[in-house]
């Protein structure tokens, strides 16, 4: 419990960093921006942070996920600290409005939960020209379930149950298959009220890839980014998922681990049938995520992720955010930008954030591929 609280506190401190995209954009006149300087070659690079701001000027637009809106604040507010001049503006709305944007050329790259599919990515080769649209895998993490029950503030559910739950099966707390995973705990008598996300989202379709996967017979939707069950109660992106479990007695909801440590929401601990269930973690995350394996050809990085773990302490839910650009045929005016912000968050101090704020760090070995990708953009 002094770990917990230990987490929460230096979770709450972060959240306190972590502004809003707009707020983030008055932070341009930074006095960290007195620390650049240019080298012989030209290149402008910041004495504070070792940020390489390279030919970057000028607005970047840039939407989508909000799985990765907390990094996302701390990545823009310290690159414009790094970078005179410049302003990142990623809107956090969702991974299929980021990708309709994309498609439709109104933003230098977007953020989605879910690497591209096919027919999305010949949508993007409109907008690419010479090329097409890739994933560039870019923050891991939990997808943490949250809950609040008064009286309860330790929970253990396996797949089964949590399908169950999610889709209107098991409706009272107090029903024998969560008392069966949780035994001495005093469950209440009170209904459950569910709540998922209201708009296409890849963290909807990533807990569909893990209770399909690890649930089938409880679980018999396809793994889509619109939530598919009947029933339970919608919000709008995980922050209103969060908002909702923090605020309603008998609540549960899926949102990235971040918005449970800033917000002090109990998450669930899962049963994957190792030796004892495991908590959502940026490490426990981070064992999950290490087993992944590329399945995207040629510049495209796409993720094959393993839901069915049992690895002890391997938390199972998980999700790769990716940003989403051109692999040829970028904007000439927004290309030097867009590849200056994505080296600094793909690099070691943009990572090295990732852990501190809730989430986990892309593996090394598929990291090292990233930053490849990004200096071959054209």
């Amino acid at each position: 419990m002094k770990l917990q609280r230990k987490n929460r506190l230096r979770a709450t401190a972060l959240g306190a960093l972590a502004v809003s995209s707009a707020l983030v954009l008055t932070a341009c006149g930074s006095d960290n921006n007195s620390g650049s300087d240019t080298g012989g070659s030209g290149e402008k690079t910041s004495a504070a942070s070792n940020i390489k701001c390279d030919d970057a000027k000028g607005q970047l637009l840039a939407s989508g996920s909000s799985a990765q809106k907390n990094a996302m604040d701390l990545w823009v507010k310290d690159y414009m600290a790094g970078c005179k001049g410049v302003e990142i503006n990623y809107k956090s709305s969702s991974s299929g409005e980021g990708i309709i944007a994309f498609n439709q050329g109104t933003v230098g790259f977007a953020g989605s939960d879910s690497a591209l599919k096919p027919e999305e990515v010949a949508d993007s080769k409109k907008i690419c020209k010479t090329g097409q649209g890739i994933n560039l895998p870019m923050v891991g993490g939990p997808i943490a379930i949250g809950f609040h029950l008064e009286g309860v503030d330790s929970l253990t559910l396996d797949a089964p149950t949590l399908a169950k739950i999610f889709d209107g099966k098991i409706k009272k707390w107090n029903d024998p298959a969560i008392a069966k995973l949780n035994d001495g705990a005093k469950l209440p008598d009170k209904a459950i009220q569910a709540f998922h996300r209201s708009e296409d989202s890849g963290t909807t379709q990533n807990l569909g890839k893990y209770l399909a996967a690890t649930a089938p017979n409880d679980w018999k939707y396809e793994p889509e980014k619109k939530w598919p069950a009947p029933g339970g109660q919608a919000a709008s992106g995980s922050a209103g998922v969060a908002a909702q479990v923090k605020q309603v007695d008998g609540s549960i909801g899926y949102f990235e681990l971040s918005y449970a440590s800033s917000q002090s929401i109990s998450t669930v601990d899962i049963n994957t049938g190792g030796s004892a269930p495991v908590k959502a973690s940026s490490e426990n995350a981070s064992k999950a995520i290490a087993a992944a394996k590329i399945k995207g050809t040629g510049k495209d990085l796409a993720l094959d992720l393993d839901y069915t773990t049992k690895a002890e302490g391997a938390y199972p839910i998980v999700l790769v955010t990716y940003e989403v650009v051109c692999d040829t045929g970028n904007k000439a005016e927004t290309l030097p930008t867009v590849k200056s912000f994505l080296n600094y968050t793909a690099g070691d101090e943009g990572q090295k954030l990732l852990t501190d704020a809730g989430y986990a760090p892309i593996p090394t070995e598929i990291n090292a591929k990233v930053r490849e990708t990004i200096a071959s953009l054209s």
